[in-house]
């Protein structure tokens, strides 16, 4: 299962956070930095309101919908890649996560301690992109000391490699990202196997205060986040209040829907950052539908029909023949697989086949 690393300076809100997506009491949250030490792991329902229409159409009572795990990170301080902190133990847990969520913080409150002193959140976002840019050059200076060797012996690969471990290093060198600096298809491969911190895909989690969700759009500090991380890191960022979000934790669904109305927003804000998340990670569901379940699995954007049929069972994919395959929106448009069938909008798609997000999927196989 991937994971998604939620970091950040100390005290900005993550163990709050990781509480309200695992809808757990999991991670201490506490008003002084460090709180977090150990990276706490949650595995998270990702919301889909596909999935009722579906169990609907199909008869069935039981729903098993996607799941991706959320890592609560330590905070992280300047001088951080340096050993400041909590240092290299920080470094090393973001290195183990596939996609970052980036929570700053974005309220003024006398009684909550920032590390800083003051609140500016394009400067934390600073603050940490610059610990992570310089712990990536650390890496790519090691490396190219290594392919310097090869390269003596004549190796082309090393050769190819350098050059691409060249262009990050000037790209860090003027402060972008890996992920934000300019490499072909060819290039970007090669960057992978260099795990750098700075190229994991990465969005930007502006914590708001509770008075404040409603009207986010014209907070400044929300504001100024967008801005920044649109113009100088080609990321998304989605507005949560941690506190509400570990309030609406113990209260039922019809509570929270009624909590939320008061304070004028529609939906939480966990749901929307979920599923950017996951998309953030590459991922997206296709659906099996039947009696006895009616469950989303997880595949990679591009995933062809044997991959898809591989998220069930190796057999599946090994033995593949074909996939019946039906889209979502067609399926519950005619009501029913027979209805869909007869307008000739149910399917057979061989192992060329990409998946589609919302596809509804039957495998045929044999082993």
């Amino acid at each position: 299962m991937l994971r998604a690393g939620i970091v950040g300076l100390p005290n900005v809100g993550k163990s709050t956070l990781f509480n309200a997506i695992t809808r757990t009491r999991k991670a201490d949250a506490a008003n002084y930095p460090f709180c977090t030490i150990d990276p706490n792991v949650g595995t998270v329902v990702v919301p889909d309101a596909r999935l009722e229409p579906l169990r609907r159409i199909a008869k069935t009572s039981v729903v098993v919908p996607a799941a991706i795990e959320f890592v609560d990170i330590a905070g992280l301080v300047k001088g951080a890649s340096a050993g400041e902190g909590l240092g290299n133990r920080f470094l090393t847990h973001v290195r183990e996560v596939d996609a970052i969520v980036q929570v700053v913080r974005c309220f003024d409150d006398p009684d909550v301690h920032h590390v800083s002193g003051t609140v500016d959140p394009v400067r934390d976002i600073e603050v940490i992109n610059t610990e992570l840019v310089l712990a990536d050059m650390e890496t790519i200076a090691k490396r190219r000391e290594r392919v310097a060797k090869a390269i003596k012996g004549g190796e082309k690969t090393a050769i190819a490699e350098d050059a691409v471990l060249a262009k990050l290093e000037e790209g860090l060198n003027a402060g972008r990202p890996a992920l934000a600096i300019a490499l072909t298809a060819g290039e970007r491969a090669l960057a992978k196997q260099f795990f750098l911190l700075t190229d994991k895909p990465t969005i930007f989690a502006c914590n708001a205060r509770e008075a404040d969700l409603a009207t986010a759009d014209s907070n400044s500090y929300v504001t100024a986040v967008r801005a920044y991380v649109k113009t100088h890191l080609a990321c998304e960022a989605v507005v949560i209040s941690a506190q509400i979000e570990s309030d609406l934790v113990d209260l039922s669904p019809e509570e929270g829907e009624a909590f939320l109305k008061e304070l004028g927003v529609h939906e939480s804000g966990i749901g929307a950052l979920i599923r950017a998340t996951y998309h953030l990670l590459g991922l997206q569901t296709y659906f099996t539908a039947g009696e006895k379940e009616v469950r989303a699995w997880t595949i990679r954007i591009g995933d062809t029909a044997p991959n898809a049929a591989g998220a069930i069972h190796s057999d599946f994919e090994r033995g593949f023949i074909k996939a019946e395959t039906v889209a979502y929106e067609d399926l519950v448009h005619c009501g029913s697989i027979a209805a869909a069938r007869e307008k000739g909008l149910y399917r057979m798609e061989g192992k060329e086949y990409v998946v589609a997000d919302g596809d509804v999927m039957l495998f045929k196989f044999n082993v």
